[in-house]
């Protein structure tokens, strides 16, 4: 009689899913990412009308091949080749670290194009959530970096950081298909929560997926989804405040 032998224990087939889960979800990140900035910069740039500084091109190229180098990162350490994963975590880091420096360049220049159409004030408040939010993902990629020989903790943390990205991209739409007519500039404070909170829905199926997986959400679920929502609605306050207008001012002021 011949017997047949699982090679394959539940957990380790449970613990595969789970790696593919977060494949999924970086996939989820790159589509949001391509989608949300197809009305907006694609689409106007296979059309040849789109026109912008070389800043903005480069910022676009940076956080797009981000999504990207996430979702193939993801992949690798899904389907076990995590020697690869490891491999090639140096260009992870140089990318975000291009990415927190020029995503501030992008956020002054905005605030120089706003003080040229004679919205200065409404520049500067706006500059709290490109500012505010490229900060939040420098600092929670460097959690994820120091927790790299925890690799549940490292990879929810990776994905935190790319879906606290993903809140311009939503925003896009809303700003398409939403926004009144009439002359562009910076837009209020409090409409980027809507946007974002539709972004943070991602969080929520991983808040979802951690429930069913182990019984409850992972800490950096937790602590870093309460730190993200809790940013974005005091951007508004602060965006309002002397002591913001007068920090962006000096940078701004700086940079002309």
């Amino acid at each position: 009689m011949t017997t047949l032998t699982d090679f394959n224990p539940p957990r380790t087939i449970a613990q595969s899913q789970t790696g593919y889960f977060y494949f999924y979800m970086a996939l989820a990140c790159t589509a949001v990412a391509f989608l949300g900035f197809a009305p907006t910069y694609w689409l106007p740039l296979a059309k040849r009308s789109f026109s912008a500084s070389p800043v903005v091109h480069f910022h676009g190229l940076l956080f797009f091949a981000w999504s990207l180098y996430f979702a193939f990162q993801s992949w690798l350490a899904a389907s076990g080749n995590v020697a690869r994963h490891r491999a090639i975590g140096m260009i992870g880091v140089s990318l975000a670290t291009a990415m927190t420096i020029f995503g501030f360049l992008v956020a002054v220049n905005a605030m120089k194009r706003s003080a040229a159409a004679g919205l200065t004030d409404e520049g500067i408040a706006f500059s709290i959530v490109p500012l505010s939010g490229i900060l939040f993902f420098a600092v929670v990629f460097t959690l994820a970096i120091a927790a790299i020989r925890r690799p549940e903790t490292h990879k929810r943390l990776m994905l935190l950081a790319s879906i606290s990205l993903l809140d311009a991209a939503v925003a896009r739409w809303f700003l398409t298909f939403l926004a009144p007519p009439g002359p562009l500039g910076p837009p209020p404070v409090p409409v980027t929560i809507p946007p974002a909170l539709v972004a943070y829905l991602l969080l929520v199926a991983a808040i979802v997926f951690d429930w069913r997986t182990r019984g409850r959400p992972h800490p950096v679920y937790v602590y870093g989804g309460i730190a993200l929502i809790a940013i974005k609605f005091l951007n508004w306050p602060i965006s309002l405040s002397p002591l913001w207008h007068s920090f962006a001012g000096g940078i701004l002021a700086m940079a002309q």
